[in-house]
């Protein structure tokens, strides 16, 4: 994958961008490719090895009938294109985390917190990919190249400032994702804290038991109440009692 890049070589404005690809199995997992553009006075060369979703967008709207003044306006389509496709990745994402956080506070979550890390990754490619072009189309409108003729740069820096808060809604979706894995974490680990303790109440219970039926059961003599018809039930009091006084002491001052 390229790095974003927007710079002047001799009388053209060379952009290297990234976008979505446009995905006609609508997979899960989000695809990125790289799209270079030729901008010059009159005309503008794009050069693509996958379909992309913001190019297809401007495809359609080419083909309703728009025009556009200046191939800088195009790019500004473009540009707006872009936001628009991350908004609509934005609001699926939203819309499946909404559903698996109902889940989690339903108490039905299942397999379905391992989606939580696939829709995580999937936005921190974005960010990763994305980030860098707002930040290079602001240098590119603090010094404007005069190869390009007059004009309008407000348009452009609307378009770069709009697509600069959909990255930043972009980020604090990760963060929301990042903490009801937090959450899961927290609840899972729960879990597996009660159930490390039932076992280990079992066991701690259970060891009086062991204690006196193995010294009770030594093949010796001087066994006491080896005589005594209620020696089965003295022992057995025994061992009751122990394990009564086992587990008072193991569940004393635990929180439920």
């Amino acid at each position: 994958m390229r790095s974003t890049r927007l710079e002047v070589v001799d009388q053209a404005l060379v952009a290297v961008v990234n976008d979505v690809v446009y995905d006609f199995a609508q997979r899960e997992s989000l695809q990125v490719a790289t799209l270079w553009m030729s901008v010059e006075r009159h005309r503008v060369i794009s050069v693509r090895m996958q379909p992309l979703r913001a190019i297809d967008h401007l495809r359609i709207a080419v083909k309703a009938g728009e025009s556009f003044v200046s191939p800088l306006a195009l790019v500004d389509h473009l540009l707006r294109d872009q936001a628009d496709v991350l908004i609509a990745i934005l609001r699926s994402t939203a819309s499946k985390v909404d559903a698996i956080e109902d889940q989690l506070m339903a108490g039905r979550l299942g397999r379905r917190r391992l989606q939580l890390g696939a829709l995580r990754r999937n936005l921190l490619r974005l960010q990763r990919l994305l980030a860098p072009e707002p930040a290079a189309m602001f240098r590119l409108l603090s010094r404007p190249p005069r190869s390009l003729g007059p004009q309008n740069w407000d348009e452009l820096r609307q378009s770069t400032e709009e697509f600069s808060l959909v990255l930043r809604d972009l980020a604090a979706q990760q963060e929301r994702i990042k903490l009801l894995q937090e959450e899961v974490a927290a609840g899972i680990e729960e879990r597996t804290g009660r159930t490390l303790f039932v076992l280990t109440a079992v066991t701690v219970g259970a060891l009086p038991m062991n204690v006196i039926a193995g010294l009770f059961g030594m093949n010796v003599g001087g066994i006491p109440f080896a005589d005594d018809r209620a020696g089965f039930w003295t022992k057995l009091g025994l061992v009751v009692a122990a394990s009564a006084l086992v587990a008072w002491l193991l569940f004393r001052g635990r929180d439920d």
